[in-house]
């Protein structure tokens, strides 16, 4: 390779972010003119019409003491990008016309607006005018926002008040000066900057405290701030031109975001020096456990918590539960709020909280409720040492649940992968940033021009510190030592797709939560009917995850490229979602209803066609003699947020005339008695031959009926009733000794369709056998209790008494 096809050492640095953070600048902020439409003042906004939910509905303006409407005409999703701000939402996802939630009431107060989607306030787009319009309430515009608030937002009554004001700060970021911090995600040291009129401006250090570092920290999505040498930074500050926007900061720490503390703003030309300071604002943070790059530190971070959060699309949000004891259960979201959210995230490794959200919101625990109307000031180190009441039974339900959203550190996890060729942005072929793609190399030379001890020193800690984040490595070669030679790097960072053999939900999932997408509806392993225009070479193959890797590059892969078959037809696919069902079973009712049977064989002609007895049942003499049957009755119940439906459509469900159903999946089921050593002794299983909504909680609609060849599923707050007494519901325990065992039984085994949560799909009772009668005691799902619980059950005492019947 030529030295002249190479940039310039000095471009080909800035392309990869290698030059010392002091030689940039930060950007300044654009000086613009106050806009007249800024001096509107205060305005209101809410959502209202039917049938709407709380984050869409008709939109309303409150504008000189009167609540209006906008018209419909010119409307655009920028405009309700706006809206959708406005209301204290991440942005819109769509729009409605012709008034879809209801004619409103009163002026239509806008008409004809065209926003370009980042202004500060619908004031400042593009309109007839206020109370200027040729509409009718026909004509009345509605939005849908994305379920996620800003920082900072609460709603009273679905009302939304905002200060029109060019000083708001919604943005902050921590700008890293150190070259090792600035190349290393998460980013935990730097200069406090927020956003200003299209650019970045500073915060003057005056009097910072601790308080004001812990409020940004927790906003960066960590959980504690740390002490910073400042005097570290006094070159950087001679040599960067500073734009500072606020004078002085006051916050108390219990805070949620910048913005809700008391602000001092340079409302002259941001430019001035800082009053009594010289420095721009410098914080440090510690990250959480999931988020450092120390073993050590890790390790140390890394404790046993009494906290959990479940049922969450993403990193850092879910269903708040609380261990009790050795039980977990959920926390009513009576006088639930940000300060009560932020202790929960904090003690979790992540920072404050984004939303405190309550209506079991992220789906409804199973189990008691052990806290109600917790109340904390923000500065606990657990939510145990916040005040709150237990709980009685007429106090709260699993319909009020509480749960949370916290703020995460960024890692730019999101740009290591992709899906392409799909019809929307949830669903495509899988594709990864891989260094080496087809296992070739390309070196070329770093152009000396200009070269001085700067920039050789940034290359001595590049080599000292291995890859950096942005895929580019370096190395010397030609020296007498490995300490010296001409330095040459390696670019060439492309894309490629992922081999689909050994591809299933579990590494679908990962790429859909690194990608933002939520859940893996499907694990695609042959992906012909997606667009291949611009399908590229395969780049890694035998990938293995666990499940809950922040990344599929943190999941175990081959070292050396191997796949069987690399065409583009089979490379691994994925389609996502924002929600998920989750299925767990009644243990209680397990315990309760089981019993032994010993039926005739002639009764079972058809059970053994559909292989639901042990193998010694061939050997029996048909149709004299008998099976010992360990029966029950199992419950289970959809606690998700989507409906969980077969992953097979009904093109491709089986008929089986013996029971007269279709089957929808080949094993719904895995019925187990194991010994105390973990050895199986005895198994059962079920196809998903019935899949259907038995029963539902108060308010909810059946929606699947199995009866006429109808769909299959179970609805969300419904649940699937296999009764004792059908046909297959039982383990067939002939050939089983007397003795102590353990029974479990696993729902979706297999992961054949995708959940938000695997660790309560399997269900433990103890078990004891006299080789007359059979007792189950102490029956549990898999995460009921607390580790050291889980590893002293089978010494439960408990049980039931339970009578053989024949037939």
């Amino acid at each position: 390779m030529e030295l002249s096809n190479w940039w310039s050492y000095t471009t080909l640095l800035l392309m990869w972010g290698w030059l010392p953070s002091y030689l940039t600048q930060t950007t300044p902020p654009t000086q613009t003119s106050p806009s007249p439409a800024l001096k509107t003042g205060r305005l209101k906004f809410r959502l209202t019409g039917y049938p709407r939910k709380h984050n869409e509905g008709r939109i309303e303006v409150f504008y000189k003491d009167e609540w209006g409407t906008i018209c419909d005409d010119d409307f655009s999703l920028a405009n309700a990008h706006v809206l959708c701000r406005q209301l204290g939402f991440v942005s819109a996802t769509g729009w409605a016309h012709s008034a879809k939630y209801g004619k409103g009431a009163g002026k239509i107060w806008l008409d004809n607006v065209q926003c370009s989607g980042s202004e500060m306030s619908i004031a400042l787009c593009k309109s007839r005018g206020w109370g200027n319009s040729d509409c009718t309430h026909d004509e009345d515009a509605g939005v849908i926002c994305k379920d996620e608030r800003l920082p900072g937002y609460t709603d009273t009554d679905n009302v939304i008040e905002v200060q029109v004001d060019e000083y708001r700060i919604e943005e902050v970021r921590l700008q890293p000066v150190v070259s090792m911090v600035k190349r290393r995600l998460p980013v935990t040291e730097g200069v406090v900057e927020v956003r200003f009129k299209g650019g970045w401006a500073q915060v003057c250090d005056n009097s910072w405290t601790p308080k004001n570092s812990r409020v940004i920290c927790g906003m960066m999505g960590f959980p504690h701030e740390r002490k910073v040498n400042k005097s570290f930074y006094k070159l950087y500050t001679e040599r960067q031109k500073n734009h500072f926007l606020v004078h002085s900061v006051a916050c108390l720490g219990t805070e949620m975001h910048l913005a809700a503390c008391p602000l001092e703003f340079n409302k002259g030309n941001a430019t001035a020096s800082c009053p009594g300071g010289v420095l721009p604002a410098v914080v440090s943070c510690i990250p959480g456990p999931l988020y450092t790059h120390s073993l050590a530190l890790k390790k140390k971070l890394k404790t046993t918590t009494s906290v959990r959060l479940k049922g969450g699309t993403h990193q850092g949000e879910g269903r708040v539960e609380v261990l009790r004891g050795s039980e977990w259960g959920t926390v009513c979201d009576d006088r639930w709020n940000l300060q009560a959210a932020s202790v929960v995230c904090r003690e979790l490794g992540f920072g404050s909280a984004k939303e405190a959200l309550t209506g079991a919101r992220m789906g409804q625990g199973v189990g008691p409720i052990h806290m109600n109307e917790v109340q904390c000031s923000g500065q606990e180190r657990s939510i145990w040492n916040c005040r709150f009441k237990n709980i009685t039974s007429e106090d709260c339900q699993h319909t009020e649940d509480a749960s949370v959203r916290c703020n995460t550190p960024y890692m730019g996890f999101h740009k290591m992968v992709r899906i392409t060729g799909g019809r929307s942005q949830y669903e495509g072929r899988v594709e990864v940033l891989s260094l080496d793609v087809n296992r070739t190399q390309r070196w070329g030379l770093l152009c000396g021009e200009g070269w001085s001890t700067r920039e050789a020193m940034v290359v001595c800690r590049q080599l000292g510190l291995g890859y950096a984040n942005h895929g580019l490595q370096v190395r010397l070669q030609g020296g007498r030592s490995l300490y010296e030679g001409r330095v040459e790097v390696r670019v060439g960072s492309q894309w490629g797709t992922v081999c689909s053999k050994g591809w299933s939900t579990r590494e679908a999932m990962v790429v859909c939560r690194q990608l933002g997408l939520g859940y893996s509806m499907h694990a695609i392993n042959e992906t012909w009917y997606w667009d291949g225009s611009n399908v590229t070479d395969m780049a890694w193959s035998g990938v293995k995850c666990v499940g809950d890797e922040l990344a599929l590059s943190q999941c175990q892969r081959h070292k050396v490229f191997s796949c069987q078959k690399t065409a583009t037809r089979f490379a691994a696919g994925v389609i996502c979602s924002e929600t998920a069902s989750d299925l767990v079973l009644n243990a209680p009712l397990v315990q309760q209803t089981v019993y032994i049977e010993d039926r005739p064989l002639h009764m079972l002609y058809c059970a053994a066609e559909e292989d639901c007895l042990s193998k010694s049942a061939a050997k029996a003499n048909w149709p004299y003699g008998h099976r010992r049957l360990l029966r029950f009755s199992s419950e289970i119940r959809n606690i998700g947020r989507a409906d969980f439906k077969p992953k097979a459509g009904r093109h491709s469900w089986v008929w089986h005339a013996c029971h007269g159903h279709y089957h929808s999946m080949d094993i719904f089921t895995h019925y187990d008695l194991l010994s105390l050593n973990g050895s199986k002794v005895a198994e059962g299983h079920k196809a998903s031959f019935c899949l259907e909504d038995s029963e539902c909680q108060d308010g909810v609609a059946k929606r699947y009926e199995c009866a006429n060849f109808g769909d299959q599923g179970i609805t969300v707050g419904c649940w699937d009733l296999y009764r004792h007494d059908i046909d297959c519901q039982w383990v067939d325990i002939t050939d089983v000794k007397p003795g102590n065992y353990i029974f479990q039984v696993v729902i979706n085994p297999n992961f054949e369709v995708a959940e938000s949560d695997f660790t309560n799909n399997a269900m433990k009772c103890n078990c004891k056998y006299d080789g007359h009668r059979i007792w189950l005691h102490n029956c549990h799902i898999g995460d009921a209790f607390s580790e050291e619980a889980e590893r002293k059950f089978e010494k439960y005492p408990g049980q039931l008494n339970n009578q053989i019947t024949r037939k």
